[in-house]
């Protein structure tokens, strides 16, 4: 015998002597409308389980059924979130993570049914069997974060399984610097190198190497003494992509000392040279840190380049990024507030030059209690 409506979405099963109730989730991602069946062996029973997938319902706490895969998600989000409104860097940077890492653990599993023990699984498996950082591996639960909260905001999820897992806590890096001899000593050794311009400005102006890179020569104003950082070149995998610096704060305008406005005085005047010896040739870029084609230098190859002049040089061994941290740490010895030491590093609050420079931070502290002590005398 059929089934007996008895009420809107409720029905009864003479032969089997049970209550069908009908929750209708609307339609999926095809249009198609989604519906499924419960039984109860009585009508309060299937009353109540009605009732409180309306309210489930009404307050959005049911979402409508789906087959779509991490897999799925991902690219959607990529695709549609991501792309549209991310430098280059970072969607590279992303998807490297997604088809190395997330796609062949994670991928095949429903977005509905990822669970927090799937993701902390995950960041265990990263570490101990993949050798993975801590900090790497919070890269891997920030961009998850992220597409699973956008997924509970476009009702594809009821919760979000990364607000119920133990992230791998961020370890800071120890910011290693070269004392003030260190540095004369490189100053002397690196004059005349093809390497001088790019030291000297990270190592006098704590620029990064992406901005040293992406300077250009409409950027430099001679009659004001002033450098204009705008822009970055750095690597997207086997691109190299000019782009806007770091962050807002990161445009900044730096003042040249003497002795960066002569090098760059003279660097200007060896690159017009070259572009008169070499004609059609020169490849004129428009950038400050070019080779002698007046092709651009590439931010890996200089880096690699540093490093192995610091390795021939006998000098302690240094990052060029280094540089950019002995310059902050030099202007904090001479009293430089750490708030102005973070402008003209280009950080975006205070808080960011804190947390990089703690070592400052403790230099500071030691220096004002010795300043209140010797004040008690």
């Amino acid at each position: 015998m059929a089934r007996k409506k008895v009420e809107t979405n409720i029905s009864y099963d003479e032969a089997r002597q049970c209550y069908y109730v009908c929750m209708d989730y609307g339609p999926d991602e095809n249009g198609r409308r989604i519906k499924k069946y419960k039984t109860f062996s009585n009508l309060p029973l299937a009353r109540k389980a009605l009732k409180e997938f309306h309210t489930e319902r009404e307050s959005q706490r049911s979402v409508t059924p789906s087959t779509m895969t991490m897999d799925q998600w991902l690219d959607y989000w990529m695709d549609i979130v991501i792309k549209p409104n991310r430098a280059e860097t970072t969607i590279y940077g992303y998807r490297k993570i997604i088809d190395n890492h997330l796609s062949p653990a994670l991928g095949s599993i429903p977005l509905q049914k990822l669970a927090p023990r799937h993701l902390q699984q995950y960041y265990t498996t990263l570490m101990a069997d993949k050798g993975l950082s801590a900090n790497t591996v919070r890269r891997h639960h920030d961009l998850l974060s992220a597409a699973l909260h956008m997924a509970l905001r476009q009702d594809m999820i009821l919760r979000c399984p990364t607000e119920r897992v133990e992230p791998p806590r961020v370890i800071p890096h120890e910011a290693h610097y070269y004392t003030p001899e260190n540095l004369k000593r490189l100053y002397a050794l690196v004059e005349g190198h093809p390497l001088e311009l790019v030291v000297k400005l990270a190592g006098s102006l704590g620029l990064r190497r992406e901005e040293i890179c992406g300077l250009r020569w409409e950027s430099v104003n001679f009659s004001l003494h002033k450098l204009y950082i705008r822009e970055a070149r750095t690597a997207a995998g086997a691109s190299i992509v000019q782009k806007e610096t770091k962050n807002r704060s990161s445009n900044r305008a730096l003042h040249m000392t003497e002795d960066i406005y002569r090098l760059l005085r003279r660097e200007r005047a060896r690159q017009a040279e070259r572009r008169l010896a070499m004609g059609a040739a020169w490849a004129d870029s428009g950038l400050v840190a070019v080779d002698g084609q007046g092709q651009p230098l590439s931010p890996n190859a200089v880096s690699l380049a540093f490093t192995r002049f610091i390795r021939r040089s006998g000098l302690p061994k240094i990052t060029l990024h280094g540089l950019r941290h002995t310059f902050a740490t030099l202007a904090s010895a001479q009293g430089v507030p750490l708030f102005d030491i973070g402008k003209a590093l280009g950080h975006s609050t205070p808080a960011t030059t804190g947390r990089i420079y703690t070592h400052l931070l403790d230099e500071v502290h030691t220096s004002t209690l010795d300043r209140v002590a010797a004040a008690l005398k």
